[in-house]
């Protein structure tokens, strides 16, 4: 019967879903007509990965004039679908998709890491431009930790330009589970990080930063040498933690610290949840991966001490999952924050839609879960927002692109 009604919707919905993708983009050289209106006091974000070739560009490649195209039809996709925010993956590994003094120009841009656009194009200065032309507010992404990771990491690495600080300084580098992470032990680590993000935040009108899930790869990261350099008689398992509470802070303060971002956020995007609570521990009941146990940030920390203006944990489980339920982890989130300065944000699985090697529930009901986590985050207490991973699923799933237009755009 859900699946009927559904269907019934969905066919409502496809009425006017030819004019909504047919409307023309916004011209290169033309200011909007106005700001966009949201039917919801939700925000409504996606995130546009540029690692891998998930999202931004469709290959590598330096031709300005593609790579301008590109980001216009992506930006033209997420304003007719009803977006408000964008998550742009800036510094994806040890790289930058900008202009950097500190990273080589992204192999995930031109192909080549340290080659630039041609002509000197800036990809993350015009994606603000033309974001902000649609009324879009744009967050840059940043990877803080990764330098080489993926099946083509060791050639990856061989291929950094002696410029890298990768290269530059290996003693600040650990391999691990054939990748390649900064140390987050060593204090001049995360003074590179840190400046990474003033670099940015000096230099382009972002809206916000964000760093996503990736803290410590693993419990068992080969830090022996730092620890007993800095450990300073705490356990690891809370020196690892200290040294992510660290950055969080630094970064932080670095945002807010630039009369000329007064409007930028500091957010960060960790997995769905923060400590398994099964066996009368502090967690939500759920058995997974936890960010506290696993990579060392302590998420509820940054609340407490006021060091994010927003968390987006990604809860990328179906209703009713055994493990990690969605409704049980929105509903533990909603309750933690509750009365803080802290926003929270529900991260969402779109790229789970029709994937066979996911749960049947996503492979052959996915748009329908994700109406009904809508649903749910909208009757939900405290929340501030839902952002989707990524923007790729909007471009190629229409029913998707017609139920998130429905729920986030005002019709006149």
């Amino acid at each position: 019967m859900k699946r009927l009604f559904g269907l019934v919707i969905l066919f409502f919905l496809a009425v006017g879903f030819v004019v909504l993708r047919s409307s023309p983009p916004v011209p290169e050289d033309v200011e909007p007509s106005g700001e966009a209106e949201s039917s919801d006091s939700l925000q409504s974000a996606v995130w546009v990965a540029t690692a891998y070739g998930i999202d931004y560009p469709a290959s590598p490649t330096t031709s300005t004039k593609q790579l301008k195209q590109q980001c216009r039809d992506c930006l033209d996709t997420i304003q007719s679908a009803g977006f408000d925010t964008v998550y742009l993956q800036v510094r994806p590994s040890c790289d930058a998709l900008y202009s950097s003094s500190l990273f080589p120009w992204s192999s995930y841009l031109t192909g080549t890491c340290g080659q630039a656009p041609s002509g000197g194009f800036d990809p993350l200065a015009y994606w603000v431009k033309q974001a902000h032309k649609r009324a879009l507010r744009l967050e840059a992404w940043v990877n803080p930790y990764r330098v080489c990771a993926g099946a083509e990491a060791e050639s990856d690495w061989s291929a950094l330009p002696d410029d890298s600080p990768a290269k530059q300084h290996p003693e600040w580098v650990v391999k691990y589970d054939s990748g390649y992470y900064f140390d987050p032990g060593i204090p001049e680590v995360r003074q590179l990080v840190t400046d990474g993000v003033r670099e940015i935040v000096e230099n382009y009108d972002v809206d916000g930063v964000q760093f996503d899930d990736y803290f410590y790869p693993g419990t068992d990261f080969a830090d022996d040498a730092s620890y007993q350099a800095y450990g300073d008689g705490q356990s690891l398992e809370d020196w690892r933690r200290d040294n992510v509470n660290q950055l969080i802070e630094s970064v932080y303060e670095t945002v807010h610290s630039y009369a000329k971002a007064d409007h930028c956020v500091f957010g960060v995007s960790p997995s769905g949840i923060w400590k398994n609570g099964y066996g009368g521990e502090s967690g939500s009941e759920t058995r997974g991966f936890s960010h506290y146990s696993e990579c060392y940030a302590d998420s509820l920390a940054w609340v407490e001490h006021g060091w994010v203006d927003y968390l987006c944990p990604q809860i990328y489980w179906e209703i009713g999952n055994e493990a990690a339920d969605f409704e049980t982890l929105v509903s533990w989130w909603s309750d933690r924050l509750r009365g803080t300065d802290t926003r929270l944000i529900i991260g969402l699985a779109g790229y789970k839609i029709g994937d066979p090697e996911n749960d049947s529930v996503w492979e052959n009901d996915g748009v329908e879960e994700i109406s009904r986590q809508l649903a749910l985050c909208r009757n939900t207490g405290g929340l501030s927002g839902v952002a989707l991973f990524s923007c790729q699923t909007i471009q190629n799933n229409d029913a998707l692109f017609r139920l998130w237009n429905s729920q986030f755009t005002t019709k006149e």
